[in-house]
């Protein structure tokens, strides 16, 4: 599991570290209780004050400390699988997601295959959809072609052609749609955080919230209610969460649809192709590897 984010050492470290299993996508205001990371000031965490914009390369395992900027960012995965932690969860981006980091918001990368990183910083008075939680946004062919195009190219200041370019891009985020609630958020009650555990070291894991109660001492009435004060969602839907997370990075390994479908409990493949497109918008078994 990936170090508290407050107490993450400053710099990058080496690949290979161990990651938190979360999954992502933003807490969005329709459908799940609002999950408000707030800006994370501890000395431990590096303070980049400007957000770059650039394309950078992770190899597996690869993954950068926490840090925070005085700018917005938007991060995009153009290829492999990329997670943001921070102290109020994790969320997690394949290709046909790009994650926004406000302002302030101090936050972990974690690379899961070979993945190309593409950063976007905006200054906090640029906010095209008004969002001040971390978020998941739909990445559509066009926007993915111009987050890659703007994050390659030189930064050649205010030419005109990188103007427009930029323009468009700004265009593009205004009608992205922020995804459903995909956001696998960290427990704060001692038997939720010995339960969630569990399950992270073995998302296949079938045993009932009762049977779970039971290793952790807690009633499941009581975990129950927990999941929904502590957590915002129910204890189906952060397994499920869990699950998703890790079959992305399964996924990216190169493993079997059939063998995911296993490994991350499900009752069958076609169980879990059917979640998977329900959540995603495409087949695991087009999903493109590391």
């Amino acid at each position: 599991m990936m170090p508290n984010i407050r107490h993450a050492e400053a710099g990058q470290t080496a690949a290979g570290q161990a990651a938190a299993g979360g999954a992502a996508v933003h807490p969005s205001a329709d459908r799940s209780a609002t999950v408000r990371p707030t800006a994370v000031r501890h000395p431990a965490v590096r303070h980049d004050p400007v957000a770059p914009t650039r394309t950078r390369r992770l190899a597996p395992g690869g993954s950068i400390d926490a840090h925070r900027h005085d700018d917005h960012q938007i991060v995009y995965a153009g290829r492999g699988v990329l997670t943001v932690t921070t102290d109020a969860g994790s969320w997690v981006a394949p290709g046909t997601r790009a994650i926004w980091v406000p302002a302030g918001v101090a936050h972990a990368h974690r690379a899961y295959g070979e993945l190309d990183l593409h950063l976007v910083g905006l200054p906090v008075t640029e906010n095209p959809l008004g969002l001040d939680t971390p978020t998941v946004l739909a990445v559509s062919p066009l926007l993915r072609e111009l987050l890659i195009a703007y994050t390659r190219a030189e930064d050649d200041g205010e030419s005109p052609e990188r103007a427009r370019l930029r323009a468009v891009l700004l265009d593009r985020l205004r009608a992205s749609d922020a995804q459903q609630p995909l956001h696998l958020p960290t427990p704060t009650a001692p038997p939720l955080r010995d339960l969630c555990a569990i399950l992270r070291a073995d998302p296949g894991d079938g045993r009932t919230l009762a049977e779970l109660g039971r290793q952790v001492g807690a009633g499941d009435r009581t975990l129950s209610r927990l999941f929904r004060s502590d957590l915002g969602m129910t204890f189906p839907q952060w397994r499920t969460q869990l699950r998703l997370h890790h079959a992305l990075i399964l996924l990216t390994e190169r493993t079997s649809v059939t063998a995911v479908a296993h490994q991350c409990g499900w009752s069958s493949a076609s169980a879990f192709i059917e979640v998977f497109r329900r959540t995603f918008g495409h087949t695991p078994g087009s999903h493109p590897a590391g």
